[in-house]
């Protein structure tokens, strides 16, 4: 099997159409009303880690539908109007979602280039997650 466009090449291209933040950029809009942080990791990386304070969590391979309002599993967070910052580990994932989101028409949206190991490597705050 050959893979003509590897995983870099799409994550270069998504950055080059949509707004990375970097952990000061995040930090500054944590506390308005107006913006939605979202993680989108797996709820065992989660789990395990902890979340940006305040952040929803929307799995990856749930998001264009929880985005969707014509989709079954739509919620109603994505139809609130505010700017979205999506973070998944890496910056990788959240950079893929952002683009997709984007096409899809949900805006103003953005993400955490550096993910959250940037984050914590930054000493920003974690808030912990209680397993379920």
């Amino acid at each position: 099997m050959t893979i003509h466009t590897g995983h870099r090449a799409l994550v270069d291209a998504a950055e080059a159409e949509i707004e990375t933040l970097d952990v000061d950029g995040v930090q500054a809009v944590l506390d308005d009303p107006t913006v939605t942080i979202v993680d989108i990791r797996d709820v065992r990386e989660v789990q395990r880690t902890g979340k940006i304070p305040g952040a929803v969590h929307a799995p990856r391979g749930m998001l264009e539908f929880w985005v969707d309002p014509e989709s079954p599993y739509h919620r109603e967070v994505f139809a609130s109007g505010n700017r979205f910052v999506f973070y998944c580990a890496a910056g990788w994932r959240s950079a893929l979602a952002t683009k997709a989101v984007q096409d899809m028409g949900l805006t103003p949206v953005a993400h955490l280039g550096t993910g959250f190991a940037g984050w914590s490597e930054a000493g920003a705050p974690v808030e912990p997650v209680e397993r379920r």
